[in-house]
């Protein structure tokens, strides 16, 4: 019974992470990509999901893996790359010409980033301490880090709340989200995508990007590091 359950688990592990990828994988590259379509209509799709799949049981069949360790490599991983998804959730969410009326407020990204912040510093944070010196106190290290957290939490708010004067003392009060759209945040629809304009980010915007590339590099060689250690202890 736990052998048909496990090969359950790994039918739909196949049917759902590699398919999902593939799904991604003609998004970002511009390629067709369904289901609905026949082999020979769409090629990359069906051999992208074919070449994942036999790479993944590749690995499953090498003599004497790791696979334990595997799995939580993987997992770890994926908890290393989710919370950078919700930086672009962020950028969706005050992209007025996308959600016009139910932008986000300011306090709502402000709120947004320290979930984000906590997410990214406090784990990624802890990763690096325990990879680089493994005999470190955890519970110091993420109390220190908690407290950079807030403190950065309180400079945000306050330079937040700076601009914000700033902005009323020059143009007056920001007017409601919805009277800036001109319509009715109850009627409100997304223009189709092919009518909406190619974003620009600011400088900014730019530089934060750049960051959370640099982020995601350094936490996964520190990842890969931590996995190598780990086989060897």
């Amino acid at each position: 019974m736990f052998a048909i359950v496990l090969l359950d688990a790994s039918i739909i592990g196949a049917a759902a992470v590699t398919l999902a990828t593939s799904y991604a994988f003609g998004d970002a590259f511009g390629l067709k990509h369904s289901l609905h379509r026949g082999f020979g209509d769409a090629k990359q799709f069906y051999l992208s999901y074919t070449a994942m799949v036999a790479v993944a049981a590749a690995i499953v069949l090498i003599p004497g893996a790791p696979l334990g360790l595997i799995t939580t490599a993987v997992q770890a991983l994926a908890g290393l790359l989710l919370p950078s998804a919700s930086v672009f959730l962020m950028l969706l969410g005050h992209d007025r010409e996308v959600l016009g009326p139910w932008v986000n407020r300011p306090w709502l990204n402000v709120l947004a980033g320290l979930i984000v912040g906590v997410l990214l510093l406090l784990l990624s944070g802890i990763l690096m301490a325990t990879t680089l010196f493994p005999g470190i106190d955890v519970i110091a290290v993420t109390g220190y880090l908690a407290l950079a957290l807030v403190v950065l939490a309180a400079a945000a708010i306050g330079t937040l709340r700076w601009l914000t004067n700033r902005q009323h003392k020059s143009t007056g009060p920001e007017p409601l989200s919805h009277a800036m759209a001109g319509v009715d945040p109850n009627s409100w629809r997304m223009p189709p995508l092919t009518l909406l304009q190619p974003v620009r980010w600011s400088a900014s915007t730019r530089l934060g990007m750049l960051a959370l590339r640099g982020y995601l590099i350094v936490g996964a060689v520190l990842l890969v590091v931590k996995a190598i250690q780990l086989s060897h202890g």
